[in-house]
């Protein structure tokens, strides 16, 4: 039997302010619909909630080249808003939200390394992990998950997983960490779909199983068990991060996996198991994607009871 233990919630006010324009899937009432599905149903009386920190210059550049973190810190005002790309946009508010997201990862990490808590969950936006060490792409500017693995490594660890089953690939994880032996990335994804990624070969730490559209739970769940967890079991991680993406939901607009809700349930009870396992419990979560407002929030929640609950899904 999985032992109970406390579950961390951070976010931060700043990051709704980051307001990329009208229509804008990546939305402030994204963090809104969360936030007011999980105070409807109770659950957030059962987590200690926390308000996050402003990541640091030497977090950010452990991942991020010092010329970049300078270029999205430092954007004069009368210079914004930003077009990085035709999709993502620097606005006044964005270096501040961004910050606080990162540094929600970093928090995060500390709480679990701490033994006080088994899940942190960084509810924050923008989302990070399409930020390459030097570009800031796809809604995202600082690369949240890699924060938060830099950190962990900096703390002494040797052995960091990252989950990502986002409907797209983080190829800004990938960017960072390829090679890197330290770290290994396991990732799902809707292949073809931005942002296009054509994997590596001979890269022994990114284990990438691409899903074609209409895969649905099945091929989702076999990825996982055939794929991920022999690597993981191999891998021995100490701690397992996790890029919480939610856009393979059959409601989501951006793609067609067609992912349920007991998708995400699922997922988290064989994370938590792992966690039990190789790591006593520690996963740090960060939201990606997820750009249909209830769907979103449901998924969360069910992504959430596993570890709040004890439920354990089939």
């Amino acid at each position: 039997m999985i032992p109970f233990r406390p579950v961390a919630w951070i976010t931060h006010p700043a990051c709704n302010l980051h307001d990329m324009g009208e229509g804008h899937p990546e939305c402030p009432e994204r963090l809104r619909a969360i936030g007011d599905r999980l105070r409807s149903g109770g659950l957030l009386d059962f987590m200690q909630q926390y308000e996050a920190p402003r990541a640091t210059i030497e977090q950010l550049t452990r991942v991020h080249a010092a010329e970049y973190v300078q270029r999205i810190l430092g954007a004069e005002a009368a210079s914004l808003p930003i077009h990085v790309d035709p999709d993502t946009i620097q606005t006044a508010e964005t270096a501040e939200a961004a910050l606080r997201a990162a540094g929600a990862a970093v928090q995060a990490v500390d709480l679990v390394l701490s033994d006080q808590y088994g899940l942190a969950f960084c509810a924050v936006r923008p989302p990070g992990h399409h930020a390459t060490r030097d570009q800031a792409m796809g809604f995202c500017f600082f690369n949240n998950i890699a924060v938060a693995a830099a950190h962990a490594l900096a703390r002494g660890l040797k052995r960091v997983a990252i989950l990502d089953f986002d409907l797209h690939y983080g190829n800004g994880t990938a960017d960072i960490f390829q090679n890197d032996r330290r770290v290994k990335l396991y990732s799902t994804y809707q292949h073809p779909l931005y942002p296009y990624w054509s994997g590596c070969a001979d890269t022994e730490n990114l284990v990438d199983v691409a899903l074609p559209p209409l895969a649905g739970s099945t091929e989702f769940r076999k990825a996982v068990e055939e794929r991920w967890i022999p690597a993981l079991v191999d891998q021995r991680p100490q701690i397992i991060l996790v890029s919480a993406g939610f856009d393979a939901h059959a409601e989501d607009p951006m793609g067609d996996l067609r992912f349920g809700y007991d998708d995400y349930s699922w997922i988290a009870a064989r994370i938590q198991s792992l966690a039990e396992t190789y790591c006593p419990g520690r996963i740090v979560a960060t939201l990606e994607g997820g750009y249909t407002p209830h769907a979103l929030a449901r998924s969360v929640e069910r992504f959430l009871q596993p570890f709040l609950t004890g439920d354990m899904p089939l």
